[in-house]
């Protein structure tokens, strides 16, 4: 859901409380994501953190912030141009929102924007609590509300989901209460307020997953950090789609790569073919696709004059 600017004049807004939506959903074991924009043209240093903490002040389950990103060949590239100055020599793959501007805002620096970018996620984050924590809170009030309710589907649908709460979940909110408890108290007490209420709700079953995962899970946890401290990095699986493939691309080969797996099941192509669509310009073609199942095996194609 757009958390817009308090500011906005949008006509969807009008007379709308987004905040109560979002209690409104939420109690209903609806789980909402919000996605406000860093860097509105309204935005300046004096009034961003007023507009940051209104978006986190509506606590959904998750919330992304992305910053204001025009991208190159868009209309509001040239407008932003002539308002405020265009960003030459940037890398085109720093253009997602995640880094720094890639123009130049009438009133926030390129360095600024990043540093409210990552304030409004640590801000979130200190006020509201991990995602997994609020998710559980919401998945909760709607199995409370609807485990009796008439219509089987809507039961059988919360029943899916209330096994993992019981168990696992509540297993991980244990914790993070732990975790919390220095940190952010308020926080750690808001999460043990949760977990007890979970296991008065489904018994012994799920204090004894808490007893058995709650310190596997903290012990993974921590494990997770000392990686991370040391430099390991997580980057997303390249999915590349492509059509009308040259002819000299055996039609029996991967034709579709999509979601980290390939259709035949191979797991690392390498692709290196020189290719002449039409009468286009020979242009080489150099892929490289890692996929998500069985890291070992290895699959190598080679153009036809390529020498072993």
């Amino acid at each position: 859901m757009g958390l817009e600017s308090p500011q906005a004049t949008y006509a969807k807004l009008q007379q709308t409380d987004t905040r109560q939506l979002t209690r409104e959903l939420r109690n209903h074991g609806i789980r909402v994501q919000g996605s406000t924009i860093v860097g509105l043209e309204h935005h300046t240093p004096d009034n961003i953190e007023d507009e940051i903490e209104h978006a986190v002040s509506h606590n959904t389950d998750f919330h992304q912030f992305m910053l204001y990103t025009p991208v190159p060949e868009h209309p509001y590239t040239s407008r932003s141009r002539t308002k405020a100055g265009s960003q030459e020599n940037l890398d085109f793959a720093d253009i997602h929102g995640q880094y720094k501007f890639n123009f130049r805002h009438a009133a926030i620096s390129r360095d600024d924007s990043k540093r409210f970018l990552d304030w409004a996620f640590w801000r979130d984050f200190g006020r509201n609590g991990p995602s997994l924590y609020r998710m559980s809170r919401t998945m909760l009030e709607g199995w409370r509300r609807y485990k009796h309710f008439p219509d089987a589907r809507v039961r059988t649908r919360f029943a899916r989901e209330i096994t993992k709460l019981s168990t696992v979940y509540n297993a991980a909110l244990w914790s993070m209460e732990k975790d919390f408890r220095k940190v952010n108290r308020a926080v750690s007490d808001d999460i043990r307020t949760l977990r007890k209420e979970i296991e008065e709700e489904f018994g012994f079953t799920s204090r004894i997953a808490t007893l058995a995962l709650g310190p596997f899970l903290r012990w993974t946890t921590r494990r997770e950090e000392r990686r991370l401290a040391s430099g390991w990095t997580y980057e997303p699986p390249t999915i590349i789609e492509r059509t009308n493939w040259p002819a000299t691309i055996e039609s029996t080969e991967i034709t579709r790569v999509t979601c980290g797996r390939a259709r035949h099941g191979v797991d690392l192509v390498s692709i290196d073919r020189e290719c002449s669509p039409g009468n286009s310009p020979t242009h080489r073609l150099d892929a490289t696709i890692r996929l998500m199942a069985s890291p070992k095996r290895v699959l190598k194609r080679r153009r036809p004059d390529a020498k072993e």
